[in-house]
Order: C-alpha cells, then structure tokens, then sequence
C-alpha cells in the first residue's frame, strides 16, 4: 500500500499523459482551462497536461502526509522542489526536455546525500535505515551502501538515455513501469545477497 502511495504522482502522471496521447486536442483545451494558454505545438499538450498533473499530484501527496503524519520525509521535499522547479521550466518554455531531466536528478540528489554522508558525516544512510532489522559486519554494510550509490548514478544515467534517445511515451513507460522493475529486482537481489547473513544471525 505505501508502494502505491510513493508512485501516487508518477501513476497520475502516466494515466494522463497516455489518456491525453490519445487525444492531443482535448488535452490542449485542459491546458487552457486549467492555465489559459494552449501549447504553441499541439503534440506537447499531453505531456504538458501530464506535467500539471504531477505537480499538482505530487503537492497533495505532502499535505496528505504532514495532515496525517505531522512530519513530511526530507526526500519528500526534496522531490516536490524538483518537480515544481523541472516542471515549471517545463509549462514555462513548453519544452519537455526539464521535466525529462528531473528523476535523474532525484537519483543523482539521492547517491550524493549518500556518498556525503558515508564520506563526510561517516554515517551509513542503509544501516542507518535497516539497522534495527539486520546485524551485519562493517564492510558488508558499507558495500551495500555503496551498491545503492551506484545504482542510484546508474537509473540517473539510464534515465537519460531513454529520455532523450527514445520517443516520449517510451520514457514514459519507463518512468513507471522500467523504474520501478529494475528497482524491484535490484532489491530481491539485495535481499539474497543479505540472506546468508540473516541466517547466521539467527
């Protein structure tokens, strides 16, 4: 349930972007309606719409939390500026290429808070995570804390080369369903990697 939550705003943003593909007109009239202007090219509007509707979405997903919960995570915000900032630029030049650019950098602000605080906080944001839950040696937690830096820079990269290599509603199926798979399997991979450990422990 807290899965479908997270995604709450990128589920929105492909239900509209692929409900508005199918109609570049009716999703031009939105943009008016909802912002008064049309796009200059037709063929933008469901990704603009898409956009509007990711920002909208991803704002209620804040309150939700802080009404609910009282403190919002720090990733939270963290994603909120960027896709305000990202899409903003993105309705502002009608250019899809920021909002594009904003979950490599969500990955990239990810793998660096992490690198940081390992190097320079000597803090392990894993451990820090799945301490009370595992017992692990030294080296193996800072292996997998450098594991998830790296495959945090990879999605980044990764996300670029379907973004700008492939047509839109390509990267928007990746956005989702791409994301969320190679993320699903990295964590099974993790977890069988750590079960050996699990099992000493016990």
């Amino acid at each position: 349930m807290k899965l479908l939550f997270d995604l709450f705003p990128v589920i929105l943003f492909f239900v509209t972007f692929k409900y508005a593909e199918k109609s570049p007109e009716l999703a031009a009239d939105w943009m008016a309606s909802l912002l008064g202007f049309v796009p200059d090219d037709i063929k933008l509007a469901p990704i603009l719409l898409a956009t509007v509707v990711v920002i909208l979405a991803t704002i209620a997903q804040i309150i939700w939390v802080r009404v609910r919960h009282g403190k919002v995570d720090k990733m939270l915000w963290v994603s909120l500026v960027l896709v305000v900032v990202f899409g903003g630029m993105t309705l502002a030049f009608q250019n899809e290429a920021f909002i594009k650019w904003k979950p490599t950098i969500l990955y990239w602000v990810f793998a660096a808070s992490m690198a940081f605080s390992a190097v320079v906080l000597k803090k392990n944001a894993i451990r820090a995570m799945l301490g009370e839950q595992l017992t692990l040696p030294e080296p193996v937690w800072a292996r997998v804390n450098l594991s998830w830096i790296a495959f945090f820079v990879v999605m980044g990269v990764l996300n670029l080369v379907i973004a700008f290599n492939f047509s839109t509603d390509t990267w928007v199926n990746f956005k989702l369903f791409g994301g969320m798979g190679l993320m699903l399997v990295f964590v099974l991979g993790q977890g069988m990697l750590l079960s050996k450990y699990v099992e000493e422990d016990k």
